[in-house]
């Protein structure tokens, strides 16, 4: 049984073929462009948006600093409704649970972020089970297992709750004589009147002014719905976010994708780079935070962004996510500090640092800098820069230096007066 799928390249890398594919980043464009001007409309006719923002922030952060309470009272909260709670501190860990609870079963899955993050269509196949990726499938009525995502868990109850437009994950609250739902640990709030932020907040931040479908479940009932509920909580570096005094706001994250839609980032390479899910600006928070920077792969997500602050202006429970980029570029560096070998961007700033810290040394390369930048150029433009430094112009002219430095003309032009 494998674990959950991670990137294996870095970003920049991982999405030359998305950029190459003009019919994908087409597609992309258009179809962002079509989410944001629904999700304009839909916040526009609510009046309260920027309170419903606050309160949604507030009431994550509330939760975030008791999470420990939170999930404890979830937990009774299930078991007195007759399911049964299984932890999981890994997406390996959680994988195995969930093929462990469908013992070979057929198995309907919807689709969900989380059980993408935790591998579990492949965990269940390897564990001889077949898997029906929506609950539509024409061959359903046969299959007595269900796995779900879910939105938010509601501490007080033990409720799940689930939004959805196609309704597929609605059947499987009926049909099946088995449920296993997974969850993030972040997803829970502690009482029902919290339902009402996330409700009114997360559709229209989606782009829609109402979702379709609303289910609710708890625990088992006899003769209705399935005999057996499984909550499946996982953590998978969940904890190491909440950990990090800055990061830690990004697990606020509600999944209405909002972010996604107004970065000028994803609109062109979509989600195959970003690796496993959540993709998008907030992945390039959360996948760090929760694997941490050691990886190249990982050590590159936070530099997958322009910075631009769309996602903070659009977020419904005002995550600054530019915020957390910069605050893990920032670890990222100081993870690379105590290599034996600096990496080639390190060697270069303290090259910089040396040039600059002596006023002659800087004149005479600038002045070398000049000389070779203006060799290298055609047409005023510099197209390709020699060695490692062609990475710099793979995706941009860099314009050519003028023949005198501000300096040089600043100092003739004081001589002359």
């Amino acid at each position: 049984m494998t674990a959950a799928p991670r990137p294996r390249l870095r970003f920049a890398d991982a999405a030359r073929p998305a950029l190459a594919d003009t019919a994908l980043r087409r597609d992309l464009r258009d179809g962002a462009a079509a989410v944001r001007a629904r999700r304009a409309a839909a916040v526009a006719e609510t009046p309260d948006w920027a309170e419903l923002r606050a309160a949604g922030r507030a009431l994550k952060d509330r939760t975030l600093l008791n999470l420990d309470a939170c999930l404890e009272r979830l937990e009774r909260a299930v078991t007195a409704a007759g399911g049964t709670v299984h932890w999981a501190v890994g997406a390996a860990e959680a994988a195995r649970t969930v093929a462990r609870l469908a013992g070979g079963a057929a198995v309907a899955m919807p689709a969900a972020p989380v059980l993408e993050e935790i591998g579990a269509a492949d965990a269940l196949a390897a564990a001889g089970s077949t898997v029906h990726r929506t609950g539509a499938d024409a061959e359903f009525p046969a299959v007595r297992t269900a796995v779900t995502g879910v939105d938010v868990m509601v501490a007080e109850t033990g409720a799940m709750v689930l939004l959805e437009w196609a309704g597929d994950a609605r059947r499987c609250l009926a049909v099946p004589d088995a449920l296993i739902t997974v969850a993030g640990i972040e997803q829970v709030v502690p009482d029902r009147a919290d339902l009402e932020v996330l409700l009114r907040s997360l559709p229209r931040s989606a782009g829609e002014r109402l979702t379709p479908a609303v289910s609710v479940w708890t625990g088992v009932a006899p003769g209705d719905g399935p005999a057996a509920f499984h909550l499946v909580l996982v953590d998978n570096g969940r904890t190491r976010a909440l950990a990090d005094e800055i990061g830690r706001a990004a697990l606020r994250c509600v999944g209405c994708a909002a972010c996604l839609d107004v970065c000028p980032v994803y609109e062109r390479t979509g989600p195959g780079p970003y690796g496993a899910p959540p993709g998008g600006p907030i992945g390039a928070v959360r996948v760090p935070l929760q694997r941490g920077v050691g990886s190249a792969a990982t050590a590159s997500l936070p530099f997958a962004s322009t910075l631009c602050g769309a996602c903070a202006d659009v977020c419904p429970v005002e995550i600054d996510i530019p915020e957390v980029l910069v605050h893990l570029r920032g670890e990222v560096v100081d993870a690379r500090r105590g290599r034996p070998v600096p990496t080639p961007e390190l060697a270069v700033m303290r090259a910089a640092a040396w040039t600059m810290g002596d006023p002659q040394r800087y004149e005479a390369a600038l002045r070398g800098g000049v000389r070779w930048a203006r060799l290298l150029s055609r047409g005023g433009r510099i197209r390709r820069l020699p060695g490692r430094f062609g990475a710099w112009t793979d995706a941009r002219d860099l314009p050519a230096p003028p023949a005198r430095s501000f300096r040089v003309w600043w100092r003739d032009r004081a001589g002359a007066r």
